[in-house]
């Protein structure tokens, strides 16, 4: 019998890294590719436990390169492709717009013009609830699939043409895709710029913590094992064409997820510091998951057991944080904490 193939694009990133350990986990008998260019967020060592075993392969390769693309997709034949590769820092969106484009609109592209080309079960897109826009503060408003497309970052709308091509590839060529938007994640392995672990750094080290603004934007926090097993369950059991939203339920403001971690460090909320605010900085996202639950998926983690188990791996875990911030990501982590603190304002 013929061993599935899953290929995996930003497998080395965050949550590309922990849903290839997941499915290395859940499904030993499949074959694991997993193909990453290694940019600044790129981090290998996390799978260091799997990278012997001869089910799994990496692969560094950009996905913008046709070619290349093209020939791995031909010789292995992937039956599925979970497709995570992208650049998902909206602050640096705003600063360099381009690399977006090339990468998260381009690069899908060449992944959907491969995939059509071969006998394929299965193609997932992973994308954002910021392709929707920004909601305002009613607590009764989500965002649902039926959703307008409204992106309001660079970022954002990169990933919203993306998912229109994704679409559209579904729609002309049949492609059997599913596209996910997930709210904000969180957990093990996730890179240091980000909300949640650059406060935990800095607090440790008795560091101020910026914030944007107020401090009262509001997101929706999903913590990433929740988030693999979806991907899982559509990735097996998604209607074809169909978009399917995955939110954690857990709405917080930046303000509060900041002193949440602050005072299960037992650190001083004096280390809090208040800056300007980004340009267009969405207030609220929240994410109705009501069909990705009819299909039998429910949220494992609540914000409070997900940050307590968040904050002691990155306790625990201090050597690899402190690995990628002094050595893989020193001078662009030191240049944002310079020019722009405040890239922790929750994606």
């Amino acid at each position: 019998m013929k061993k599935k193939k899953i290929l995996v694009t930003g497998g080395a990133g965050f949550i590309g890294g922990n849903f290839v350990q997941f499915m290395d986990r859940k499904y030993p008998e499949y074959d694991l590719y997993n193909l990453d260019a290694l940019t600044y967020a790129g981090d290998l060592t996390k799978h260091h436990m799997i990278e012997m075993k001869d089910n799994y392969h990496f692969i560094k390769a950009n996905i913008v390169d046709y070619d290349v693309v093209l020939s791995l997709f031909e010789k292995e034949q992937f039956d599925y492709v979970v497709h995570f590769a992208a650049e998902s820092h909206v602050d640096r969106s705003i600063t360099d717009p381009g690399i977006f484009v090339q990468t998260n609109v381009l690069g899908t592209q060449v992944l959907l013009e491969a995939a059509r080309r071969v006998e394929l079960t299965k193609f997932v897109h992973i994308s954002t609830d910021e392709v929707y826009g920004e909601l305002d503060f009613d607590p009764t408003t989500f965002f649902s699939e039926e959703t307008p497309l409204q992106p309001n970052s660079p970022y954002s709308a990169s990933k919203a043409s993306s998912d229109l091509l994704v679409r559209a590839y579904h729609e002309t060529y049949g492609l059997p895709v599913n596209i996910t938007r997930c709210s904000n994640n969180y957990g093990p392995y996730h890179f240091p710029e980000k909300l949640i672990p650059l406060t935990i750094s800095r607090a440790l080290n008795d560091v101020k913590v910026p914030i944007y603004g107020d401090g009262q934007n509001i997101r929706d926090w999903l913590h990433v094992f929740d988030h693999c097993a979806a991907i899982d369950l559509v990735l097996h059991k998604g209607v074809n064409g169909e978009v399917y939203n995955v939110g954690g339920n857990n709405e917080r403001t930046n303000l509060e997820v900041v002193k949440t971690i602050i005072q299960a460090l037992g650190k001083s909320e004096e280390l809090i510091e208040f800056v300007e605010d980004r340009l267009g900085h969405d207030k609220r996202y929240a994410i109705d998951s009501t069909k990705l639950k009819q299909l039998g998926w429910n949220p494992s983690y609540t914000f409070e057991t997900g940050m307590i188990q968040t904050i002691h791996w990155y306790i625990k875990h201090e050597e690899w944080w402190q690995h990628i911030i002094s050595k893989q990501y020193q001078s662009s982590f030191n240049l944002i904490q310079q020019k722009s603190p405040t890239s922790i304002s929750g994606r």
